[in-house]
């Protein structure tokens, strides 16, 4: 779900897609993984898988786009895992949302399971909606991305499916943090100073054949 109008997209403050692949031909787990990132088209870029349900402020669904080489790419990752002849199914989901104080925000769901892509999707919404719940939040769109994978014999596969954030991480981007929202957020509470004891100085060392110094340290 996403706007094809390029002067929308090209106003949104984070841009991102949802985009899934699937590999069944992998040699071992990593090769698997490897081709699916070249299938979703993280190939050639510079992945920081984030974790976490909040999206940075100012996310908008576009289409996808291609990603130049060497890009530090933010990317909500969804990846499952089959072997000979087995299934696996990996899903992401987004939603646009808002506050009961009409603040605006979206949260991002992923899943990775060895049911079937009915059973995933239906399980990834269960996991959006809760998330909904534990904050408080209203749905106003949301979007959905499974993909199911059966592994080739004698071969590792993968099923991926990612949220693709291009731009969260550039410097000067506008998605700065918002408000403090009451009840839901804990907040640190300051610990109490620690009362420091003072030592009396130590007396200095006298050479043997020096005087005493008639020095009085007492405080």
């Amino acid at each position: 779900m996403y706007s094809n109008d390029a002067g929308r997209t090209s106003s949104v403050a984070c841009p991102g897609w949802l985009m899934t692949a699937v590999a069944p031909w992998g040699e071992n787990a990593e090769d698997a993984y490897d081709q699916g990132l070249v299938e979703l088209g993280l190939g050639d870029t510079r992945l920081i898988e984030m974790k976490g349900a909040m999206l940075p402020l100012g996310f908008g669904a576009t289409a996808p786009q291609s990603l130049p080489m060497g890009s530090l790419v933010e990317c909500h990752l969804a990846t499952a895992y089959a072997w000979n002849g087995s299934t696996a199914c990996a899903g992401v989901a987004w939603a646009a949302c808002e506050t009961p104080e009409g603040d605006e925000c979206a949260i991002v769901a992923t899943i990775s399971t060895d049911l079937d892509y009915e059973e995933t999707s239906l399980l990834l919404r269960r996991n959006l909606q809760r998330r909904l719940a534990s904050r408080d939040l209203e749905v106003k769109s949301f979007d959905v991305a499974v993909d199911e994978v059966t592994a080739a014999n004698d071969h590792h596969g993968v099923a991926m499916a990612a949220l693709i954030l291009p731009n969260s991480l550039s410097l000067g981007a506008r998605t700065g943090t918002g408000k403090v929202r009451g009840g839901l957020t804990r907040r640190a509470v300051e610990q109490p100073q620690k009362r420091v004891d003072v030592k009396a100085p130590a007396a200095p060392a006298l050479r043997p054949g020096s005087k005493k110094q008639n020095t009085d340290f007492s405080l």
